[in-house]
């Protein structure tokens, strides 16, 4: 019996990829958090790794994953909730908002740093726990973006920051990184503000995006340059003194894909943060974008990359030197997680943690009961930058479904509701019911098009979007759920890709209502969503 066990558990092992006797991961699927997640920040505590990335006008913000291996995440919370009244208010521009954070862990606090462009400006919150609850946001007098937090040996907090050169300027995109000391009891920045680097070269775009670390008694300063395309790239600056000078690693930048020319599919490879292991190992989040037949749908993504040290340099993927999709795993011990439903059946108290909300719901539109969950239908419309009866999820992958059941009476030719794939106010599309039809509305940029319109007069219809993986998407609608019949031709989706548009924010999918700037008292019920 106990030989069949044993034998049981080797074939287990050798079949999930696991190294029999160590149990660590074999290889990794590159991104590690796929779809909408750019900016990434990691700490480790003890053998748990958290991460960090950025949300601009989505809410909540700041999604926080947590993982024990660095290649399997879960989402666990989020910095900025309801909790701490933190708002992502009306009129917040596409890619505006909280974005860029950074994480880290001190004196048994968890710490998130970050910018609310548009909407206060830098602040910190802390947590004692990274599931939340999350404290109230401090308020820094910081110019800027991109926060960055070091605890020294002494115990000192340091402040890293970006800051844009003025009407002065030398060069277009000329930028700066600062550094301040935070004092934690005074809620404040004390002390000299002190510019560190323009920059690796004399015409470096964009610098910004700092950590700071100290490896070996060196301070390393590692930095963003290019800007968040195809420039992108991360150079690295070193110090025997916290405030400087810091001197430009002679390889610089140290990482990038600038150099495979702009038809390599992995691209705007950058923002970087180290990590390291119990196993004294050096690892890096970054992110970028994928490039499916010319065009980067989804957005920037969370990648993972080994990195090495020849001296004081880190060397990331080394004999190789770019990311790859398929890699060797770190030296840990693997621990996926529970993989979710593909269907949400809405009959938990609350909407899980993967549902966001374009900017901060003021009052409570929508509940869940008995399995369905209902919306009231406000008149904000999506592509006026206004609160709306909007809820959706990232997209993950280039090909996929998305669809869900609903229930919609109304009489009225301005209230519509069901399903949109959006990418930005100004590039989305909308498969919605109206009183007495189905249609598909596709907006890019200025130009807002009927692609097509098709009688309904039921009260309950399923929906569907396909995208295909080839930068095309079908849409769908059904009346009794099996026969599906499609409307309009497979859409074209390259308009909301990076290259017609260059945009911080990524793909989300999900359901949408909206009585189009009247008053309404009308609802609609979703008995479920699906993706796959």
């Amino acid at each position: 019996m106990h030989l069949k066990l044993k034998i049981f558990t080797l074939s287990l092992l050798i079949f999930t990829g696991v190294h029999y006797g160590q149990n660590t991961v074999d290889t990794f699927q590159n991104p590690i958090l796929p779809g909408f997640n750019p900016d990434p920040s990691i700490c480790a505590v003890g053998e748990d790794f958290y991460l960090v990335t950025s949300s601009f006008e989505w809410f909540p913000g700041l999604p926080i994953y947590h993982s024990k291996d660095l290649t399997n995440w879960e989402l666990i919370g989020y910095g900025l909730s309801q909790e701490n009244t933190m708002t992502i208010p009306k009129g917040v521009n596409n890619s505006r908002g909280v974005y860029a954070p950074t994480i880290r862990y001190h004196n048994e606090t968890f710490y998130i740093i970050n910018t609310c462009v548009e909407c206060g400006g830098n602040f910190y919150i802390t947590a004692k726990n990274p599931r939340g609850p999350w404290s109230q946001p401090v308020w820094l007098d910081a110019p800027g973006i991109d926060p960055s937090l070091f605890w020294d040996d002494d115990g000192s907090c340091y402040y890293t920051g970006n800051e844009n050169v003025g009407d002065d300027k030398e060069w277009e995109g000329q930028s700066f990184i600062w550094i301040q000391e935070l004092d934690l009891e005074k809620k404040a920045l004390v002390g000299e503000r002190k510019k560190l680097t323009y920059g690796h070269a004399i015409n470096a775009r964009w610098t910004e995006g700092a950590h700071l670390y100290k490896i070996d008694g060196t301070y390393l300063l590692m930095v963003a340059e290019g800007g968040t395309s195809f420039h992108h790239a991360t150079t690295v600056f070193y110090s025997d003194s916290i405030f400087g000078p810091y001197e430009a690693e002679q390889a610089n930048p140290v990482f990038t894909h600038r150099f495979l020319g702009k038809d390599y599919p992995i691209w705007a490879v950058g923002h970087t943060d180290l990590v390291q292991t119990g196993n004294k190992d050096w690892w890096a989040v970054l992110h970028a974008k994928k490039k499916i037949y010319g065009y980067s749908i989804i957005g920037r993504e969370t990648y993972l990359v080994p990195v090495s040290f020849e001296g004081r340099r880190p060397v990331f993927n080394s004999g190789i030197g770019i990311l790859q999709e398929k890699m060797t795993g770190p030296d840990l011990r693997l621990h996926p997680f529970k993989t979710k439903e593909n269907r949400d059946a809405f009959y938990n108290k609350t909407l899980g943690l993967e549902w966001n909300f374009l900017k901060s719901p003021k009052t409570k539109w929508y509940h869940l009961s008995k399995g369905k969950l209902i919306l009231d239908i406000l008149p904000g419309e999506v592509d006026k930058k206004e609160l709306t009866s909007l809820i959706a999820k990232r997209v993950l992958n280039h090909t996929f479904k998305a669809s869900t059941a609903m229930e919609f009476v109304s009489k009225k030719s301005n209230e519509k509701a069901g399903m949109i794939l959006y990418r930005s106010s100004d590039s989305h599309y909308q498969l919605v019911k109206s009183a007495h039809e189905i249609q598909l509305i596709k907006t890019f940029g200025k130009e807002k098009e009927m692609v097509a319109k098709i009688p309904c007069m039921g009260t309950t219809v399923k929906l569907r979007i396909e995208g295909d993986g080839k930068n095309k998407a079908q849409f769908s609608f059904s009346r009794d759920g099996i026969a599906f019949q499609k409307i309009g031709d497979p859409q074209d989706l390259s308009g909301l890709g990076d290259e017609t548009a260059l945009r911080f924010n990524g793909l989300m999918v999900g359901i949408y209502a909206t009585s189009q700037g009247a008053p309404s008292k009308s609802k609609v019920s979703f008995d479920w969503f699906e993706y796959e």
